[in-house]
């Protein structure tokens, strides 16, 4: 496969960070030295893609952040990688101004403007600076890759596009028009940084609309401006989309908001659900001094440990859409062969210490001496592999203990009955009832995903019976005070679902892609051996993907940025299965639809998806985003 998208990100960070010239691979000499001047969201960006280490081979001794205080450094270029924002411009023309550096190469994560140009221009004029400003470069780099196939919009200032932003009942027009913006530009960023126009499908009458009709006509526009195209033969001839162009799918989260509830059974989504995971960085608090204390008493002192789960990390990438008991297995497996290496090298450190000068121990000797040679060479790979099989021990250790203190392989398995509509063993009310099983939140994630997904809504006495012992187990209810009204806009699937007194604010319901009203929230779901089951999101992409004709999709909007003149219409002309497909959830994603795509593509043959949201969010996360969207 061509380039991935993290591959194509790390590349151009590399090409910035080498004063945005491609760097030399056999070059023996010293890198040149200099500083990385970043804000929040340059670091977000680099953190996930670039080690401490893999900055210092590129020469950056120090890397600091725009609005800390730094000292002057006369004699070296910095490299700025910052967001255009008016107070990144009033501090770096203050720094033009203070003469901190050498020469500065200024790279803004995303289009800066013309007026801010000339802002920094007069400052450079004013600090007769002008010399020392070597380039200025918009890098269109303004989202961050988690995965090969993974990328999220933005971590810093994400409320702004947060779920709950969009779906505000008091959103304004202008609240929306400034968050799709946001959205397309980031988009934008990863199509020019993938270096490939895609054609667009989208459902009607959602946020995910609103997102497309943007895009298309930036791209458009920036198409049309032959000499200024990002898309130009060098960028477009380099991708992987070369001969075929991929389909980007833009959909609601409103299509789906059982999945982001559920709890889940695989290895990655249950690290980012129960524990502190972000950016591909994960925080353990390891309590120490476990004396008796009473329950729920807090133990005295908690160490922070952080761990990275990168693209290195080969048991993470084999292992992070397992189910959780097969990690724990794995975990065990690597600990024991582990084991047998190091008693081999000791072993053999042992009969290396032989007297006697018989002629067998001579003989051994020799044989002995390759073989040690071989056991110290490997030594680095073992202690790696030690260092890994720790993380994991740990990591699973944590996540092993929130399963069996809230017990969530039986709501994992409760859940997929619910979404699967089987027949279930136990009643609801007891579940929410039973004092030992989850917290707070798990009960009202059980509940929602049962609200959610019933094609017949409790009456009102069951829904009272259900708020109290709810309220009992000290849930906030908040959350489904926001769920029936979207469940009732749901309903009303073939009349355009109105919010508020205008047709604009009906961004969070759904128009008559709903026709079925709830039952396709519910399908796709897991037992705990996992079958393979498609997810919505899964679903909608491979309809759009393989051209299957389906009511659920046969009404998106179809929109190709290179044709002429945009059309309005649902008629792809592309007849052609696509091979490559980025799907894009406005609104929000999670790691557990992430791997319902990756096990959904592994089955088919040179295809390839990429899974990219506005924000990553757990269900506590999102949970918390629909009790402030229930408050009355």
């Amino acid at each position: 496969m061509a380039a991935s998208i993290r591959e194509k990100q790390t590349a151009a960070l590399k090409r910035m960070l080498n004063f945005n010239v491609p760097p030399v691979k056999n070059s023996t000499g010293e890198p040149v030295w200099k500083v990385l001047i970043y804000d929040r969201f340059g670091q977000d960006i680099i953190s996930p893609l670039l080690s401490v280490k893999e900055l210092r081979d590129m020469g950056i001794t120090l890397h600091l952040l725009l609005h800390s205080d730094r000292d002057p450094i006369q004699d070296v270029p910095a490299i700025y990688f910052i967001m255009p924002t008016e107070e990144n411009i009033d501090r770096l023309c203050q720094d033009l101004r203070s003469q901190l550096y050498e020469s500065y190469y200024l790279n803004f994560i995303s289009a800066i403007s013309r007026s801010k140009l000339e802002d920094i221009a007069n400052a450079a004029l004013g600090a007769s600076a002008v010399a020392q400003v070597a380039k200025v470069f918009d890098q269109y780099l303004n989202f961050i890759t988690l995965e090969d196939d993974m990328f999220v919009l933005c971590n810093q200032n994400k409320e702004l596009v947060s779920y709950r932003a969009i779906n505000r009942p008091d959103v304004t027009d202008t609240d929306v028009e400034t968050i799709m913006d946001t959205i397309v530009d980031s988009l934008f960023c990863f199509f020019v940084t993938l270096g490939a126009i895609p054609i667009i499908r989208c459902s009607r009458g959602t946020a995910a609309e609103m997102v497309a009709v943007k895009l298309d006509k930036k791209l458009r526009e920036n198409l049309r401006d032959a000499r200024n195209s990002l898309f130009t033969g060098d960028t477009l001839g380099a991708g992987q989309f070369s001969f075929q162009r991929p389909l980007l799918v833009l959909v609601d989260r409103n299509i789906d908001l059982a999945t982001p509830l559920h709890h889940s059974w695989t290895y990655q989504a249950l690290v980012h659900d129960v524990l502190d995971f972000q950016l591909n960085r994960v925080i353990l608090e390891e309590s120490s001094g476990m004396e008796n204390s009473p329950a729920g008493a807090r133990p005295k002192k908690k160490n922070k440990k952080s761990y990275d789960l990168t693209a290195a990390d080969k048991f993470w990438q084999k292992h992070k859409g397992s189910p959780f008991p097969e990690v724990a297995e794995s975990v065990q497996q690597e600990l024991e062969t582990y084991r047998a290496q190091e008693d081999e090298v000791k072993r053999l450190k042992s009969i290396m210490g032989l007297e006697g000068e018989d002629e067998g121990a001579i003989s051994m000797l020799s044989d002995n001496t390759a073989k040690l040679t071989s056991a110290v060479s490997s030594l680095p790979e073992l202690l790696e592999k030690k260092r890994l099989i720790d993380l994991h021990t740990n990591v699973a250790t944590a996540v092993l203990e929130h399963i069996k203190a809230r017990k969530l392989d039986v709501y994992f398995e409760y859940e997929e009955k619910l979404m699967s509509k089987s027949t279930l063993d136990k009643s609801l009310l007891d579940m929410i009832s039973d004092p030992d099983a989850g917290t707070a939140e798990d009960k009202m994630r059980l509940f929602l995903i049962y609200y959610i997904s019933s094609v017949q809504l409790p009456s009102e006495a069951d829904l009272e019976q259900y708020k109290k012992a709810l309220t009992d187990a000290g849930c906030n209810l908040n959350p489904i005070n926001y769920i029936k009204q979207w469940k009732a806009f749901a309903k009303m699937a073939s009349t355009p679902a109105t919010y508020g007194n205008s047709a604009a604010k009906s961004l969070g319901l759904f128009s008559r892609v709903m026709n079925t009203g709830s039952q396709f929230v519910m399908e796709g779901v897991k037992n705990l051996v996992l079958k393979q089951q498609n997810l919505p999101v899964t679903r909608i992409l491979d309809n759009l993907m393989e051209m299957k004709s389906n009511p659920e999709t046969d009404d998106y909007r179809y929109f190709d940025p290179k044709m002429l003149r945009g059309s309005d219409s649902s008629i792809p002309r592309n007849k052609n299965p696509f091979q490559e497909a980025i799907v894009f959830v406005v609104g929000g994603g999670n790691y557990i639809e992430y791997q319902n795509l990756v096990d959904y593509i592994k089955g088919k043959q040179g295809k390839h998806v990429l899974y990219g949201c506005s924000e990553l969010f757990n269900a506590s996360q999102f949970l918390k985003q629909l009790s402030q969207l229930g408050q009355k």
